[in-house]
């Protein structure tokens, strides 16, 4: 009954293209299975991973060389590409099991079955004892790309294993990333699952779609008519940039405003980035950065929204500022553009969100976004920031009403199930030994304080923006925004 309260209310609130939201649509903990308990039974997803006890490349490592762990401050980010021809990545096998009729079990016939290569993924999370993971499916030659459905989302070869542990409450991404699809045009479909590698439980994770193109899934960008064509769609990246150097790019906001954040080119991957595309994406995105940046940035028929998608960038906006999730800008901020279309947002690891970041404690009564690289210009725009407000209303009666986020989170727990109590017989030393969260009082002491802290979170941010969104006008006033006579 509870969950069809919630797909009840999901449809109410629909305004997106349809999306599946697996707590609603898959198994069920209480559908039973007549197994005789031999061995793991869970309504979740099976992911099995053999690489043949090959250690799994990926582990950051400090000055001496030395692997570092969780507890170690700081480290030198050295990024480890996932390359197509498999390099500094290792074989494996992927097995997927996902039975619709009866519980899954390590013994059961394979719904997915693949040769692949993985590393561990992330920047800071590479550091916890509870890894995430890079895979890419392939032909079993080991380096053709090989597209597969996963877990019944659209056929591709990237996927990103994202193994919850900053976030105690185990839910943070799926939330944010299935509520971001109700709300943007794309976000990452996820879908949970229980991992085994080399034979070994290692607990609840996530199986997330990559930010990419792909026929017919993600993002969905129009592709290159021609192998000279030169101006194609692409995703860009800020963050701590590629090892892979042709992928850097320096674009007008880095050597004129001396942004520090490295951008980095995220598709076309390696086999499709030629010098010459590289130069034009440089080149076509440091041109809307400096229109962005002009003294004509609001005129016709320069303005900036001719080339970004208005309602893009508010709903990112809304979605960053409400659960105050500040990394953006900085690390994980996605851009894209098809080549027939305007500049578009896309977001991405919300796992610090809803005051879960590690380095100082965030409160929910103040706005930050409005600082952040492209947004400082476009807040100077009063149509922007009256549509910032309008949209934020709209939501607040559908995909962020108080009601709908607490049905979420309770519903999505409920469908864990007993996956969350054998997660945490794994990696429940994390609440006394894993302690990041500045003051510790912030750091939960078990799972329930954990959530209830995420909901207090959702709460009161909520009540603070109802009172204070009409604030952000500040931003685009004439007396914050000095006009000069010709």
């Amino acid at each position: 009954m509870l969950v069809c309260a919630l797909a009840a209310t999901a449809a109410e609130a629909k305004e997106g293209p349809y999306r599946v939201h697996q707590h609603l649509t898959a198994r069920q903990p209480d559908a039973g299975c007549d197994c005789g308990g031999t061995e793991l039974c869970t309504h979740l997803p099976l992911v099995i991973i053999d690489t043949g006890g090959e250690e799994i490349p990926g582990i950051p490592l400090g000055e001496d060389g030395v692997p570092l762990g969780q507890n170690d401050t700081k480290y030198e980010y050295t990024d480890v590409s996932l390359a197509e021809d498999g390099s500094k990545t290792i074989s494996c096998q992927v097995t997927v099991i996902d039975n619709t009729e009866r519980n899954n079990h390590p013994s059961d016939g394979a719904t997915v079955e693949s040769a692949a290569q993985i590393r561990i993924r992330g920047n800071t999370s590479r550091m916890f004892d509870k890894k995430g993971y890079l895979l890419r499916t392939t032909k079993d030659d080991g380096i053709t790309n090989r597209d597969v459905e996963m877990l019944g989302m659209d056929a591709h070869h990237e996927w990103a294993l994202h193994g919850p542990y900053l976030d105690k409450t185990l839910i943070r991404n799926y939330m944010w990333y299935n509520i971001a699809g109700e709300i943007m045009d794309y976000a990452p479909n996820a879908r949970f699952c229980e991992v085994i590698i080399n034979g070994e439980y290692q607990g609840l994770y996530l199986m997330v779609e990559t930010i990419t193109s792909g026929e017919g899934a993600r993002l969905d960008l129009t592709e290159p008519e021609s192998d000279y064509q030169t101006e194609i769609s692409y995703v860009v990246r800020l963050d701590r940039g590629s090892s892979t150097e042709i992928k850097n790019i320096e674009t007008f906001t880095q050597y004129a405003l001396r942004n520090l954040q490295i951008i980095d080119i995220v598709y076309p991957g390696l086999g499709n980035l030629t010098r010459e595309r590289v130069e034009w994406i440089e080149q076509d995105l440091s041109d809307f950065e400096k229109s962005l940046y002009s003294y004509d940035y609001n005129t016709e028929p320069y303005a900036w929204w001719n080339d970004a998608d208005v309602d893009s960038f508010a709903e990112y906006f809304i979605i960053n500022e409400f659960t105050c999730n500040y990394d953006v800008g900085a690390r994980s901020t996605y851009l894209y553009k098809d080549i027939r279309g305007k500049y578009k947002m896309c977001i991405w690891d919300m796992n610090s969100c809803c005051n879960n970041f590690h380095d100082s404690q965030i409160m929910p009564q103040h706005f930050q976004m409005q600082n952040i690289t492209w947004f400082y210009m476009m807040m100077k725009d009063e149509n922007f920031v009256e549509r910032i407000i309008e949209r934020y209303w709209e939501l607040r009666e559908t995909f962020l009403s108080e009601e709908y986020l607490s049905q979420y989170i309770d519903q999505t727990i409920e469908y864990l199930g007993p996956a969350i109590g054998r997660n945490f017989e794994v990696w429940g030393y994390s609440f006394e030994e894993y302690r990041p969260l500045a003051p510790d009082s912030r750091n939960p002491d078990d799972y329930a304080d954990a959530v209830d802290q995420l909901k207090d979170f959702c709460r009161d941010r909520g009540y603070w923006m109802d009172e204070n969104i009409d604030t952000l006008l500040q931003f685009c006033h004439p007396s914050k925004n000095k006009r000069f006579n010709h």
